[in-house]
């Protein structure tokens, strides 16, 4: 399905494997609406693949809930703690293969890119991005924790350069 340049619905996805947020917003013409947002959990004393069919499962579900147009993942760079920086791969690459069988495009912004899309700054701190996010979809507090409001930066990122890449020709 192609997403019109009036309305796009994105799926943003912050992967981890204890924690995986998600937010799912709407733009409609050039409006930012918030469908849904929270996050999904593995209990980290469970065997590491009772966890990862648990997320596959879950990230199915609210596929299927949300249906969107285009799901954003974050790119995963450099972690400090290898053990993380695995989690976090194994989460970022269930949520593409997720999104991929249902032909759903998926698109990844690093970190620092939406820091800057959102903040205005690259290295913006956790705080700013929550206040920030706060603000630009309307909502009463800063979404915590903080994967919730990474993922619903996630779905601003990509719906803040939708229009564009529209008129270029580039969809979703």
């Amino acid at each position: 399905m192609t997403a019109s340049f009036e309305r796009v619905f994105a799926l943003g996805v912050d992967p981890g494997l204890s924690r995986c947020g998600y937010g799912a917003v709407r733009s409609v013409s050039g409006h930012l609406e918030v469908v849904g947002f929270g996050h999904l959990s593995t209990p980290p004393t469970d065997e590491l693949s009772s966890r990862l069919a648990q997320l596959w499962s879950d990230l199915e579900d609210l596929l299927d809930e949300f249906r969107p147009d285009v799901v954003v993942v974050e790119r995963v760079l450099f972690q400090v703690n290898a053990r993380t920086a695995m989690a976090v791969g194994q989460a970022s690459g269930l949520a593409l293969a997720a999104s991929a069988r249902r032909g759903i495009p998926v698109v990844q912004y690093s970190p620092n890119e939406v820091k800057l899309a959102v903040t205005g700054h690259g290295a913006a701190g956790k705080e700013q991005v929550q206040a920030m996010v706060a603000t630009l979809l309307g909502l009463p507090a800063p979404p915590r924790p903080a994967d919730r409001a990474d993922a619903l930066a996630l779905a601003i990122t990509h719906l803040s350069g939708a229009g564009l890449r529209h008129m270029a020709g580039v969809v979703p």
